[in-house]
């Protein structure tokens, strides 16, 4: 599978970042800057969460539910246009998986991704907002057409994410533990 920063080459991506623009009002160059590494982050709390058990079976289950089979991936423009469904829709779905996924360290990484884009952390938080719904989507029909169960989760995690190296794992943890709680 490609990683998820091949998404937001695509055109699916190209959809996401001039919605998120538009609904943010911020430009797309720096909208996908901020989509480039908030959603390599999110995927990296979410497999650090899924290195436990409980992590693990929790994650399978929301991607067993269906508001994350991947059906919000089909109607994405729709989202941002006259189409079904509405972007309210989307940040509450979004500000949920946050909530879980990073939990207390959210304003800490919406402040770390306002910092190193340069946008307000108004626009950066509803624009990952935006982007965990899509995540999921795209984790959720993956892990359906792969057939992954709870034990393959971090390496659905793993693929997705495209595993690039240290480099990268060592910003995610970076910024999920900046106060040096672990």
């Amino acid at each position: 599978m490609a990683s998820i920063l091949d998404l937001l080459q695509s055109d699916l991506g190209q959809t996401l970042i001039n919605g998120a623009a538009q609904k943010t009002g911020q430009p797309t160059d720096k909208t996908a800057n901020v989509l480039s590494q908030a959603m390599p982050l999110i995927l990296g709390a979410m497999q650090r969460n899924a290195s436990t058990p409980e992590g693990a079976s929790s994650l399978n289950n929301a991607l067993s539910d269906q508001r994350h089979s991947g059906g919000v991936l089909d109607m994405l423009g729709g989202l941002f246009g006259d189409g079904a469904g509405s972007p309210d829709d989307l940040l509450q779905d979004g500000a949920g998986i946050l909530g879980h996924v990073l939990g207390t360290k959210q304003p800490q990484v919406e402040n770390a991704l306002s910092k190193s884009s340069g946008m307000d952390m108004d626009s950066v938080s509803q624009i990952i907002k935006i982007a965990a719904p899509i995540l999921m989507g795209v984790l959720g029909k993956q892990k359906q057409a792969s057939n992954v169960d709870q034990n393959g989760i971090g390496d659905l995690l793993g693929s997705v994410l495209g595993q690039s190296g240290s480099h990268d794992q060592s910003f995610i943890e970076q910024i999920l533990d900046a106060d040096g709680d672990g």
